[in-house]
């Protein structure tokens, strides 16, 4: 059983030193032992993940692929789109791969993000490619945080034919008994920035040519969070039923890349740590996976610029609690 004590000192520890969270729940040998919400938030709520919308999009490729939509990561991006045409004569963009989006190893020709003009653009996939290759070394890499990751939204929807709302609804959603209600679509600023901070937008930001977003964009609960990270400790599967398949999961879950500045290992848009792996957005919103504990944990948080590293507070102050917890 968990020691209440140790839970109400986890508590406290979060209200002084991780002001900004949102929810924690936490599953011990997939049985949920632990759900808590703070600053005025409920089981209802939903948090912008930022970030950890990437790893869901991982989780779409390899149904895609699973599903034959897509046949393997070493497809050229550029077979995605036949009907785009680069702005420039260059070669770089006609070798980059799906492998290379997914593992963060693709170039770009921007040293500054030009945020601005992507915030703005009606038609973020074509935006994105427009700045895909350049100069840079295929297998160098470079994490970009939102201009890039759309060019996978855009695979997506060309590969299935769907939108990737649906398409994620239908196939993962839905069958984990996640609910996101619609596509958000941003007409002015103060809108994107009211959806920022919003606890009660259920949602998937749109770009106006109804192509959902890769990087960011996505609102989930913690419990939502929780269920996704089962998946992938449950290797594909949710109550009996394969959702993704295995192999994509061992994949997708080891280190093919390194941002070596960071120390940081990469799989296909999962951050690979020494007990397992983790999904990590802006504010500190994680799904963190420990293998071999069988834990999951899953933190939805308020944006705050430069919080507290969560691994490193998973680490130390939730995963000693749940050690010789049983069901």
């Amino acid at each position: 059983m968990i020691n209440q004590s140790n839970m109400q000192e986890l508590e406290t520890i979060i209200t002084k030193d991780c002001g900004n969270i949102a929810g924690v729940v936490i599953l011990k040998d997939g049985e949920t032992q632990y759900e808590h919400y703070f600053n005025g938030c409920t089981a209802v709520s939903r948090i912008h993940i930022y970030s950890v919308t990437k790893s869901i999009i991982s989780i779409l490729i390899g149904i895609a692929i699973d599903k034959g939509y897509i046949a393997d990561i070493g497809q050229r991006v550029l077979d995605f789109f036949p009907d785009y045409i680069p702005k420039q004569r260059e070669k770089t963009i006609q070798n980059v791969t799906l492998r290379d989006l997914l593992t963060m190893t693709a170039p770009y020709k921007y040293k500054f993000a030009p945020y601005v003009k992507y915030f703005t653009s009606d038609d973020m996939v074509t935006f994105s490619l427009d700045l895909l290759g350049g100069r840079g070394k295929i297998g160098q890499f470079r994490y970009t945080p939102l201009i890039g990751p759309d060019i996978l939204s855009g695979i997506l929807r060309n590969a299935t034919g769907q939108s990737v709302f649906d398409f994620a609804s239908e196939h993962l959603f839905r069958p984990l008994g996640i609910t996101v209600e619609r596509s958000v679509i941003f007409h002015s600023k103060e809108e994107q920035m009211a959806f920022n901070k919003a606890t009660d937008i259920s949602g998937w930001a749109v770009d106006p040519s109804g192509t959902n977003t890769a990087g960011w964009g996505l609102t989930l609960s913690p419990v939502d969070m929780a269920k996704l990270g089962q998946l992938y400790l449950n290797g594909g599967l949710w109550n009996k039923k394969r959702i993704v398949s295995a192999e994509w999961v061992s994949e997708s879950t080891k280190e093919h890349s390194r941002w070596e500045r960071m120390s940081l290992s990469y799989g296909y848009l999962w951050w690979i740590h020494e007990d397992g792996f983790a999904a990590m957005g802006d504010g500190g919103n994680v799904i963190y996976v420990n293998t071999k504990k069988n834990l999951t944990v899953a933190i939805a948080s308020l944006f705050k610029p430069k919080v507290t590293d969560r691994i490193e507070f998973i680490k130390e102050y939730i995963e000693p609690r749940f050690e010789d917890c049983k069901e």
